[in-house]
């Protein structure tokens, strides 16, 4: 095993208000791989004690010596994006919760908010937990949903008028009326909000926290595209599925070939293939506001308290794959897929 740096238990400041150890400094280069890693146990726990000598990661199938170490926390650089396109009873249920969204981040963390229906928006640039995100959120409680409900496109109420006999009165034929297509930029929100990440400091672990229902339609950048940035910037999303996203059914839905309805309607299966590409694991799916409020403290708790393996890559190339490997039994082991080299500077 190659000599490894790590950050000594205990040597980082302490946040007063949690006890979590955040904070510190550490000097990152540009040919630095950090590779954030939760390993759980079959019940779902983090698994804690873990050392260098018990991971092994692989880049394009080739072993590599790493060079930095540390279970200690990272303060956090976080975009959270709501899903304005959401019917309203699922807007209100984050409205609801949006106290406990700013409870789950320490003082050392900084948060911006972004919201996205057919447009996204950037409410807030990133700031530090206090009385000026208290009053940012407060503001987004007055912001409403989708209140329309599906769309009517047949029966007596629909758009072709009165029907006798099952036959509409002075139609010769039958009209055929097809609902609007409304777009859900979800690619466009997560775009706008990793090229603010990349901005920040890079000792910061930079995530993008994503609410939404799962709809994606409309955007102009593409998942592929998107994913590069995210993927180049070293940028976790992790997500809380709500209304449709949150039925046990959804995502068995989502493999189904329906292709009407998804260019109707806009489903997709978008965010569990950022979260999985990223390294941030599943999709909290939640129905229940209290079920919501749990799955932030969780995946907010999970970005903060990994595993950070470090090792040089070589800064040139195209995709590059990852695996992270656990000597430990019966553990799921969570980290991105692979990465975006960035060019080496000059």
């Amino acid at each position: 095993m190659p000599e490894v740096k790590t950050v000594p238990a205990g040597s980082v400041p302490k946040d007063t208000e949690s006890g979590e150890e955040v904070g510190y400094t550490i000097k990152i280069y540009p040919t630095l791989v950090l590779v954030p890693v939760s390993v759980k146990d079959s019940d779902g726990h983090m698994v804690n004690g873990l050392q260098p000598k018990d991971f092994t990661v692989l880049e394009n199938g080739e072993k590599q010596a790493m060079t930095f170490f540390t279970s200690d926390p990272f303060a956090l650089s976080a975009a959270v994006i709501i899903d304005l396109g959401m019917p309203d009873v699922g807007v209100k249920k984050v409205q609801q919760t949006l106290s406990a969204l700013q409870g789950a981040f320490s003082q050392f963390d900084e948060i911006a908010i972004y919201t996205y229906s057919d447009k996204v928006g950037r409410i807030a640039d990133f700031m530090s937990v206090g009385k000026q995100l208290t009053t940012i959120l407060n503001g987004v409680k007055s912001y409403s949903g989708e209140n329309n409900g599906p769309p009517v496109t047949s029966g007596p109420l629909g758009p072709q008028g009165p029907i006798v006999n099952g036959m509409p009165i002075d139609a010769p034929v039958t009209p055929v009326s097809a609902p609007p297509r409304v777009a859900h930029v979800m690619n466009d929100a997560i775009l706008m909000a990793a090229r603010d990440l990349a901005k920040r400091d890079r000792t910061h672990r930079k995530i993008i926290f994503v609410i939404s229902d799962g709809r994606e339609l409309g955007s102009r950048a593409s998942y592929a595209d998107t994913l590069k940035v995210l993927l180049t910037q070293q940028i976790t999303v992790y997500g809380v599925g709500l209304e449709g996203a949150a039925i046990p059914v959804y995502d068995k839905l989502q493999r189904i070939h329906l292709p009407k309805t998804r260019a109707l309607l806009g489903y997709s299966d978008i965010l569990p293939k950022y979260t999985s590409a990223t390294g941030g694991g599943s999709v909290y799916n939640e129905l229940a506001a209290v079920d919501i409020e749990r799955a932030y403290t969780q995946a907010i708790g999970d970005a903060r308290n990994q595993y950070t393996l470090g090792y040089r890559g070589k800064g040139i190339g195209g995709y590059r794959e990852i695996e992270v490997r656990v000597r430990r039994p019966n553990v799921k082991v969570v980290a991105k897929q692979g990465y975006y080299p960035l060019p080496t500077p000059r």
